[in-house]
């Protein structure tokens, strides 16, 4: 079965960290661009960032930019999300996918992974 699965998500104080982890399984994610994904309460699901399956290049929403880092273990199987200088508004539940398509074009979404900012 071919799968991501998301961890990582957790409480933390504004201004701190967290490392979200983008796991595939049943897969190599070599081939794949992985974007990252979130949806806050009462808003519509956006796309945070993705990474290249080629030369490792990299986009960020605007909100994020300077803030987030995207990168990806091939190695591991795993793509990561590192947040930094975490604002409340980050708060969300955070998905990744394979490929960096609009969000309404993707039919599944796994778990999540939730993160709260909050003092």
């Amino acid at each position: 079965q071919l799968q991501l699965v998301e961890s990582g998500g957790g409480l933390v104080q504004p201004g701190g960290s967290l490392r979200l982890s983008c796991a595939a399984s049943g897969f190599t994610l070599d081939y794949y661009a992985i974007g990252w994904f979130r949806q806050a309460p009462g808003k519509e699901r956006e796309g945070v960032s993705c990474i290249s399956s080629s030369d490792g290049s990299t986009y960020y929403a605007d909100s994020v930019k300077g803030r987030f880092t995207i990168s990806r273990d091939n190695a591991k199987n795993t793509v990561y999300l590192q947040m930094n200088s975490l604002k409340p508004e980050d708060t969300a539940v955070y998905y990744c996918a394979a490929d960096c398509r609009p969000v309404s074009t993707y039919d599944y979404w796994g778990q999540g992974t939730q993160v709260t900012v909050s003092s």
